[in-house]
């Protein structure tokens, strides 16, 4: 069960506001909450601008939430952290970044970008460091002679596993995947993606994959959550997600994917999601659990016709 099972990450009611200016604020997440259990793959979906992307550098603390709580492993990371709560959250939270080369000090060779951390944390000598190195390469596929070598001289997938070597070598609890396979082409995305997945059996790792890509979510995701405007619309095993979706813009997101059918494709319709549909002025919306672990934003009208 999965009340039964370790929460690694607990969001309750997470706000990250922007005032672009004084009579303008950006509310890029509002109120927000989830929990990712250890072991699975959380994934984290919606379209550019929904605010996934800021939900996870929140998180990770590269801002500081405009209100709400976040959980890691059991302490309270929500305010502002002192010295060791941000060694704490360095050492057990990474980030695999979208663009692997702006990621990537293009000055630095790759040995000094990987051991980085290890350096800041002072957790190892110049021997040892070295040798971690060496092996956290060989891990993701790369070899020890890339070592010495600089971003600019590999590939876009060559550049990802660096970044994701860069992640590992802490030996993280949670990794945060932010649109890490979205600039790659796409043979070199599954090849990435199934890295990811291999680590995370081997390492017992817990991943949030955010991403716009839903096809791709399915294939590595546990559960899965649908982020419209800073907000979570839908949340439900990855299965039982695209099986019977509920809220009209998971409907329409789901409409988009195309499939390698092509008379499926003739008679494929785009469904168009309008957030002018729902009338929420004076019967708003609620947090609906439909069925067991599904759950929907909807208002009490339209979970009655669910």
């Amino acid at each position: 069960m999965a009340e039964q099972r370790e929460v690694v990450l607990k969001v309750q009611n997470l706000k990250q506001y922007f005032k672009v200016s004084k009579k303008l604020t950006v509310k890029a997440v509002d109120d927000v909450s989830f929990e990712i259990y250890r072991g699975e793959t959380f994934g984290l979906v919606g379209e550019s601008g929904s605010g996934k992307s800021t939900t996870g550098r929140t998180i990770i603390r590269l801002y500081k939430p405009t209100d709400g709580y976040i959980e890691f492993l059991g302490k309270d990371i929500s305010g502002s952290l002192n010295t060791t709560q941000k060694n704490f959250v360095s050492r057990n939270m990474q980030m695999i970044f979208q663009d692997p080369m702006a990621s990537l000090n293009p000055r630095m060779k790759v040995s000094d970008i990987i051991a980085e951390g290890l350096r800041i944390h002072k957790l190892c000598t110049a021997e040892e460091e070295k040798q971690k190195v060496i092996e956290i390469l060989e891990i993701v596929g790369l070899n020890k002679d890339h070592a010495n070598r600089f971003p600019h001289e590999f590939s876009g997938g060559q550049r990802q596993r660096i970044g994701i070597a860069r992640a590992l070598i802490m030996d993280p609890e949670f990794i945060i995947a932010d649109e890490a396979i979205s600039a790659l082409d796409v043979s070199i995305q599954a090849q990435v993606v199934n890295l990811l997945k291999k680590l995370q059996a081997d390492r017992n790792l817990t991943y949030l994959f955010i991403a716009h890509d839903l096809s791709m979510v399915k294939y590595i995701s546990d559960r899965i959550a649908v982020m419209h405007h800073g907000q979570i619309l839908e949340l439900a095993d990855a299965d039982e997600l695209y099986d019977h979706p509920l809220h009209p813009y998971t409907k329409s997101l789901l409409s988009a994917i195309p499939l390698p059918n092509p008379e499926y494709e003739k008679r494929r319709k785009r469904l168009v999601y309008n957030p002018q549909m729902h009338d929420y002025e004076k019967n708003p919306p609620i947090w609906h659990e439909h069925t067991p672990g599904h759950f929907v934003l909807l208002n009490e009208d339209e979970i009655k016709n669910l």
